[in-house]
């Protein structure tokens, strides 16, 4: 369990972020078209999992847009945006803000905030993941994780990018 702080209040998660040089737990997440997507979907592929509590909070959706930004300078990468928002408002979000660099996935039927421990377990946001990023390499390694202190704080989106770029040189 860790303990993070939402507007400076303590908060407690179901478990921890899977640690550097493990093999990622596999998931199964919920696509824009409902349909199921796991790790292996993505083979091959560095994988950066920005997960947020819900892309209806100005915070999740301005992590979302950064991650959209700098998605077209990463050699391959895809940049999955999970939360447990719905497919549809994860689709009508992307679409109208012009967004097609993320994929969105939805959580709403799969185990994955308890399998990656950012699953908040107190205080009103009780059953929403906490905010987090977990770089997988090619190989689903875990190379880079950040699990955000204060939930409405941004990630480090430089030092992403970093565990990015070296996983893509090697």
């Amino acid at each position: 369990m860790a303990t993070i702080t939402f507007q400076g209040k303590p908060l407690n998660t179901s478990g921890e972020l899977p640690s550097v040089g493990s093999i990622a737990p596999g998931f199964s997440l919920v696509s824009g078209r409902l349909q199921d997507v796991s790790l292996a979907t993505y083979k091959g592929k560095i994988k950066v999992l920005s997960i947020v509590p819900s892309l209806d909070t100005p915070t999740c959706a301005a992590s979302t847009r950064i991650f959209n930004q700098k998605a077209d300078n990463l050699e391959n990468t895809v940049v999955l945006v999970i939360s447990a928002d719905l497919p549809f408002a994860q689709g009508r979000f992307c679409e109208s803000e012009g967004l097609k660099d993320v994929l969105p996935l939805s959580s709403f039927r799969s185990n994955f905030a308890e399998d990656y421990g950012v699953k908040i377990t107190d205080t009103v946001l009780t059953g929403l993941m906490t905010r987090a990023v977990v770089v997988l390499d090619a190989h689903d390694k875990v190379i880079y994780t950040e699990l955000v202190a204060e939930v409405a704080d941004e990630p480090n989106y430089e030092e992403v990018l970093v565990a990015c770029k070296d996983a893509a040189s090697n």
